[in-house]
């Protein structure tokens, strides 16, 4: 269950994301967090709070 949720949390925080490069980053980043986490049977909340800052940051760096 947990494979099939990833991909649609992805696609749902892609979508509407396309205004500002941080908040673009650190949506993508939380659904790739997430779904690095459940595929591999990690903690998937913690895998969203990492991708989202990682990708928080990348944003706000390309976004410069």
């Amino acid at each position: 269950m947990k494979k099939l949720i990833a991909p649609a949390l992805l696609l749902v925080c892609a979508m509407p994301l396309g205004a500002c490069s941080t908040l673009a980053g650190a949506g993508i980043g939380a659904a790739g967090g997430a779904g690095v986490a459940a595929a591999t049977n990690g903690d998937v909340e913690k895998g969203a709070a990492v991708g989202g800052v990682g990708g928080a940051v990348v944003g706000t760096i390309a976004d410069d």
